[in-house]
């Protein structure tokens, strides 16, 4: 199969960016235009998502950065993913009879450290104010923006229990007692007030640009907002998965006490690049620990649409997703082996256990010699027996779960979230996968208008498993955005929304562009695919062994030998497959910089701009 593309790979001197949202690709390259550099660009294209994809991510969400700075010269990775309450520990969910922490409601809440990240990140390396950035996300809740179909689709699954239960996010999603129609003008002027109320406060408080982000950080963690979630996490009692009415575990202490971190990536070199993710705390890792494997494999020497070549990716996706769910957690509360999960004689061992037939069973190594412990992998059955999921489950759903035998037959699960990547002409580059404060995750805040996040059902209440839940600790997040190198220059960042797929579909993007040569355009366009073979991270934790969905537009001779290797195959939709944007940076043939840029066309939602 030739490489296609459903459109150009965008190409400039001056700047470009590339998101999964038209309107918020605009909105970065507006602040671009108008002299910020990448880091404001992000920000402000991370803030209007916030509005624009309100099923996929919002302000009491959280988000993962990985970013080259020009003037440092070095990637870094500013982590805004919040850390579980103080309160929350297993025997606190134990006491409530409960094997799993709840997928909605507000017992699964984290801090909420998008705020936190967004504007460290426009503090310590952009140029902007804070009014500056945030001025389209206020317009845009304000005044109406377009709301897209999958939007509405979440807002109707929830209708009924938005009526009965969650009258606050009634009362924002469903204004005038009314679902809203697709790409219909909608508003949150309740968000908007919000976020013109912390401007007030900030430029009250602050006498310059820094001062005015310190300050607006101290609203939101201190003031006003941290108050508000306290008091309604406290006083309040809603309906969640358990079936019945419960509070949350969320404070003020909890919020006043964290801060956005800088970390060193974890990274991997692989051939002319080195790739460099957020740590264990993410899903990173398992990229980096997939081309471990994969330098081993051969892979150029077939086509890229070829069953020899998805077995190859897919096989070391079960592998690296075993190692995952054994070994990864906080690094600062778990002792994670990174340097022998990464290492060349690792994953040449692990590398060795693939062979032509299909991995069927979940096999996690022992990196210096230790002895792998997996969480209770039946724990999804028997929580969802129990359980209330008429009005939903963990990630996102766009539709009420069908009864218990034919759920276990099924993926159901459709959420996502959203990314954004920039590239500006000083050399800057920026990746952001925010995520979390899904609306029909958790109810709204009625005062603030938008939700909390809730990614502690990502953790386990199992003990001596790396991802068991702890006050204070980060859950193992799902997000995971993409920097490489070419040749020790900064060169390309990327990622994709997609939960547990998020490192598949980037994995093969890259292999795409990096070993056979498309363009970003086309590494995105040509046909994909996504493993499940391992407990997912979304509430009710369900395995699923042996299975790979691959995109009908894949040769039916892949398909066939796929199945002969005992693969269990689902031909999915032709355009199913991923939501990826990428953007890079490199010199032309008289040496002058070129910046591109791409993004994906399923769901006719994600674009790429530059000039």
């Amino acid at each position: 199969m030739l490489p296609f593309t459903t459109r150009p790979e965008i190409r400039g001197t001056f700047g470009v960016a590339a998101s999964t949202h038209w309107i918020a690709s605009q909105v970065a390259m507006s602040m671009l235009e108008g002299g910020g550099n990448a880091f404001d660009a992000a920000v402000a294209g991370g803030f209007a998502l916030q509005i624009l994809e309100p099923h996929l991510n919002g302000p009491g969400g959280e988000v993962p950065v990985v970013f080259w700075s020009a003037k440092k010269k070095r990637v870094e990775v500013l982590c805004g993913q919040g850390s579980a309450p103080a309160l929350a520990d297993a025997s606190t969910f134990r006491r409530m009879g409960l094997d799993l922490v709840p997928g909605i409601g507000l017992l699964p809440a984290t801090v909420p450290g998008a705020f936190g990240a967004w504007l460290a990140l426009l503090r310590d390396h952009g140029t902007m104010t804070l009014a500056q950035v945030l001025r389209p996300a206020i317009e845009y809740a304000q005044e109406g923006f377009p709301l897209v179909p999958r939007a509405v689709q979440a807002i109707v699954s929830v209708r009924e229990f938005f009526d009965t239960e969650w009258k606050s996010s009634a009362a924002v999603w469903m204004p005038g007692g009314r679902v809203p129609r697709p790409m219909e003008t909608f508003t949150n002027r309740t968000l908007a007030n919000t976020y013109r109320n912390i401007l007030v406060e900030a430029q009250r408080a602050g006498s310059d640009r820094v001062s005015e982000i310190n300050a607006a950080l101290d609203v939101w963690y201190r003031g006003f907002v941290a108050r508000s979630i306290d008091a309604y996490y406290t006083g309040e009692h809603v309906r969640d998965t358990t079936g019945e009415r419960n509070a949350g575990l969320l404070r003020f202490e909890d919020l006043a006490a964290w801060q956005p971190t800088y970390e060193a990536p974890v990274t991997l070199d692989f051939g002319r690049y080195t790739v460099a993710k957020c740590d264990a705390w993410s899903q990173g890792p398992v990229l980096l620990q997939q081309l471990a494997m994969l330098r081993h494999a051969g892979l150029d020497g077939y086509s890229p649409d070829s069953a020899a070549w998805v077995h190859r990716v897919a096989e070391a996706c079960k592998l690296a997703m075993a190692d995952r769910h054994a070994w990864h957690g906080d690094p600062d509360f778990v002792d994670v082996p990174m340097a022998q999960l990464l290492s060349n004689t690792y994953g040449l061992a692990r590398w060795k256990l693939v062979t032509e037939a299909s991995l069927r069973s979940m096999t996690p190594g022992s990196p210096d010699g230790r002895t792998p412990h997996l969480p209770d992998l039946d724990v999804a059955r028997r929580t969802i027996e129990k359980s209330d999921t008429s009005f939903g489950a963990g990630e996102p759903t766009f539709a009420n779960l069908p009864p218990i035998a034919q759920w276990a037959d099924h993926e159901l699960f459709v959420g996502d979230t959203c990314h954004i990547d920039v590239v500006d002409r000083h050399g800057n580059m920026v990746s952001a996968t925010p995520s979390g404060g899904w609306l029909s995750s958790s109810p709204v805040i009625p005062n603030l208008g938008f939700s909390i996040g809730t990614r502690l059902q990502m953790t386990w209440l199992d003990d001596g498993v790396p991802g068991q839940v702890a006050p204070r600790k980060r859950p193992n997040s799902t997000l995971t955005p993409s920097l490489a190198l070419r040749d020790g220059e900064p060169y390309l960042v990327f990622g994709t929304p997609g939960g547990d797929q998020q490192d598949q579909w980037s994995l093969i993007f890259f292999l795409r562009h990096a070993l056979h040569g498309m363009n970003l355009q086309e590494a995105i366009d040509f046909p994909s695919w996504h493993v499940n073979h391992f407990p997912a991270s979304f509430w009710p934790r369900d395995t699923t062994l042996n299975r790979i969905t691959v995109e009908s537009r894949f040769p039916k001779e892949t398909v066939d030998s796929l199945r002969e290797r005992g693969h269990d195959v689902v031909v999915g939709e032709p355009w199913s497959e991923g939501r990826l944007s990428a953007c890079a940076r490199e010199r032309d043939s008289r040496g002058e910089w070129i910046l591109k840029a791409a993004a994906n066309p399923r769901g006719m939602q994600g674009y790429a701009v530059g000039r």
